[in-house]
């Protein structure tokens, strides 16, 4: 069932509208790629937030891999029972926003999940890996596997950018950037996600992960696939 949400519907609230409406905005800002200086992606393939939080090894093992130390320390570990959430997703045909269409992660038991946390819509790292997710979307389907990307954006803006690229999977809006921090994915200084990878096995369990994914990297996408191919 498609959702409701309509801002010339008798029935929205003015609230609603308005929501719609800085909704819209955004989406319209981000099509024009007035995305924020650290979501942008140097000539490498990797945002601007990336590279700086790499620029430490150069000068000092310890300093490099501070961040990814108390990152990793946060995060739900391998053996541990994926942390649930509810959130409203979109995908290329439609929007689920209503609380009663939202997604959840208990709802996906029976199958592995790829959960992918990632900066933010449009930017051209996130784009390579929605659509590398996409070009080998069939292989994860071999896999009984489901991929969800997810970042802070609107559903609206979600929607735009999974129906212009085909994606065959959707997008969860975390807004607040709730279920980031739960799953030590979220970047304080940046206000985004940092681009990170849990693979979740069909009861729920993490299986691995990766806090450091790079968008334009086979070898962690090697790597994602191999840790799928064991839980055949």
């Amino acid at each position: 069932m498609k959702s409701t949400l309509n801002p010339s519907s008798p029935g929205t609230s003015k609230a609603a509208a308005l929501a719609f409406a800085l909704a819209a905005l955004a989406l319209v800002a981000l099509q024009s790629n007035r995305l924020p200086a650290s979501a942008q992606t140097t000539a490498s393939g990797t945002t601007k937030m990336e590279k700086e939080a790499a620029a430490p090894a150069a000068k000092s093992v310890d300093g490099a891999y501070a961040a990814t130390a108390n990152a990793a320390a946060a995060a739900p570990k391998v053996g541990e029972a994926a942390p649930d959430f509810k959130l409203p997703y979109a995908t290329a045909e439609k929007i689920f926003f209503r609380e009663d269409e939202r997604m959840t992660l208990s709802s996906l038991k029976g199958k592995n999940v790829v959960l992918a946390f990632y900066p933010a819509d449009w930017s051209g790292g996130c784009t390579t890996e929605v659509c590398t997710f996409r070009d080998t979307f069939m292989e994860f389907g071999k896999l009984n596997a489901v991929v969800l990307g997810v970042s802070g954006d609107y559903v609206f803006s979600h929607h735009e950018w999974a129906k212009h690229h085909k994606l065959p999977f959707a997008l969860l809006s975390d807004h607040d950037h709730a279920v980031a921090r739960t799953y030590a994915s979220y970047n304080d200084k940046y206000g985004l996600n940092n681009r990170t990878i849990y693979l979740i096995d069909k009861d729920g369990v993490v299986r691995y992960v990766n806090l450091a994914f790079k968008a334009g990297d086979k070898k962690d996408y090697d790597a994602l696939r191999a840790e799928l191919e064991k839980l055949k």
